[in-house]
């Protein structure tokens, strides 16, 4: 695969953190109550709203933007890979609750929320299994310097 598309993905996965980040620290209540927005709300039904948690993954999907704008600009295959580890050590965990959290969910609703969990987990493996070397290894180990040692 291209780093280009990995970029890409790279892109796409800081979008959403930045949706999910900036809405939940900034905003945390409308957050519990609205989101995703389009008179959907897949917060409520799991609970009670709690300020400080709801701050607290704000600002985890912060920091996973900050990650993943900074993997994209850079775009050598190790911070790519990195970051799909990353989102998968989140990601994964997420899903799972969601996929076994069903209640108070119709099922296009529940369908709905399983969906950019679904390709945030998938971009994030895609990352994992990037193949090529580094720009940042690729500028340091020329033949020539190979040859010297």
């Amino acid at each position: 695969m291209s780093t280009s598309i990995a970029r890409g993905i790279a892109w796409a996965l800081a979008a959403s953190a930045a949706y999910v980040g900036f809405w939940a620290m900034a905003w945390p209540h409308s957050f519990f109550t609205t989101f995703p927005g389009l008179g959907q709300a897949w917060v409520v039904p799991l609970g009670p709203f709690n300020e400080h948690l709801v701050r607290d993954v704000g600002g985890l999907y912060v920091a996973l933007l900050v990650f993943s704008g900074w993997a994209a600009a850079k775009g050598d295959t190790g911070a790519l890979r990195a970051l799909g580890w990353a989102w998968l050590a989140f990601g994964l965990p997420h899903l799972a609750f969601h996929a076994t959290h069903r209640h108070g969910f119709s099922t296009a609703e529940w369908a709905a929320s399983m969906t950019p969990l679904t390709f945030a987990a998938l971009g994030a493996t895609i990352l994992v299994l990037l193949h090529g070397t580094d720009r940042a290894t690729a500028r340091h180990h020329t033949p020539e310097k190979e040859k010297s040692r």
